[in-house]
C-alpha cells in the first residue's frame, strides 16, 4: 500500500521559513514525479512546485524564485524549502506522486496517482 506523509508544517510568522518533508513508502518512487500542492481556506487546491524524475523542476508563479523542491538520494523524500513565508501562504500542503507517464502535466492533480493527507502551514502576519 503506497502511503505519502507530510511533515514540517506548523504556525509561524511572516518572514520565518519552514520546510516540509514528504516521505513516500509502499514502492519505489524512482521513476516517480513528485509534487506540492496547497489548500487555503475557502480556496479551491492550487498546485505549488514539483520535481520531474530527470530532476526537471517546476514552480507556480506565487512561489517561483522563493520556494525550492528537492529530493534526497534515496528518492523517497521530497522537501520543499520555504523562505520568508508570507501570510497568504497560509494553506494545509498536499503531497503528491505521479508515476512515470509521457504526458506528465505538473500543475495538473489528474496528473497524479498518490497523495498525502497534508501538513497545515500558518503564517501570522
Amino acid at each position: 500500500q503506497v502511503q505519502l506523509v507530510e511533515s514540517g508544517g506548523g504556525l509561524v510568522q511572516a518572514g520565518a521559513s519552514l520546510r516540509l518533508s514528504c516521505v513516500a513508502s509502499g514502492r519505489t518512487f524512482n521513476n516517480a514525479a513528485m509534487g506540492w500542492f496547497r489548500q487555503a481556506p475557502g480556496k479551491e487546491r492550487e498546485f505549488v512546485a514539483a520535481l520531474r524524475w530527470d530532476s526537471r523542476t517546476y514552480y507556480a508563479d506565487s512561489v517561483r524564485g522563493r520556494f525550492t523542491i528537492s529530493r534526497a538520494n534515496a528518492k523517497d523524500t521530497v522537501y520543499l524549502q520555504m523562505p520568508s513565508l508570507k501570510p497568504e501562504d497560509t494553506a494545509v500542503y498536499y503531497c503528491a506522486a505521479s508515476e512515470w507517464r509521457t504526458d506528465y502535466n505538473p500543475s495538473a492533480e489528474n496528473a497524479y496517482n498518490y497523495w498525502g493527507q497534508g501538513t497545515q502551514v500558518t503564517v501570522s502576519s
